[in-house]
């Protein structure tokens, strides 16, 4: 496939123009990729995120997303295409990491509430601010004086 490519925007606005040509199904790898024709021009989808070549891993995901642009007609080229190649799975290491780190983030965040809220229903006797504040003013005392020996 071509290393140019066009984006979702470019491609609804074409086709709302009435501007696209033709649409190319290509199997390959993985799945399908879409070759888009207008004027003299022809372009690869890309995907949103990585902007490399789009993959839809389902003919049928990608029939409904060119239907929903408002592209009903399309040729299919099946001579590379290799369902075997294609994962049941996905590998997705760092989302799995993301989840883990939102489900401690979670966890902590129920476990502070939890003292916190323990903190406020507390009814053990509370040691007046004055007493606290008598006790810190000997502590700092007891320092200056070691400190001046």
């Amino acid at each position: 496939m071509n290393t140019e490519t066009i984006d979702h925007t470019t491609l609804s606005r074409l086709a709302e123009a009435g501007a696209v040509n033709s649409a190319h199904i290509v199997g390959q790898n993985g799945g399908w990729g879409i070759l888009v024709k207008y004027g003299m021009t022809e372009r690869a989808l890309a995907a949103q995120r990585s902007r490399q070549v789009r993959i839809f891993r389902k003919f049928e995901s990608l029939v409904s997303y060119l239907k929903g642009v408002g592209i009903d007609r399309f040729d299919v080229d099946a001579v590379n295409y290799d369902p075997v190649s294609i994962k049941t799975t996905r590998n997705r290491p760092d989302r799995s990491e993301a989840m883990k780190s939102a489900h401690q983030a979670v966890a902590y965040d129920k476990w502070l509430k939890a003292e916190i809220q323990e903190a406020i229903d507390d009814t053990s006797p509370l040691i007046p601010h004055a007493e606290v504040m008598q006790d810190v003013r000997s502590v700092i005392a007891k320092a200056r004086a070691v400190k001046r020996a």
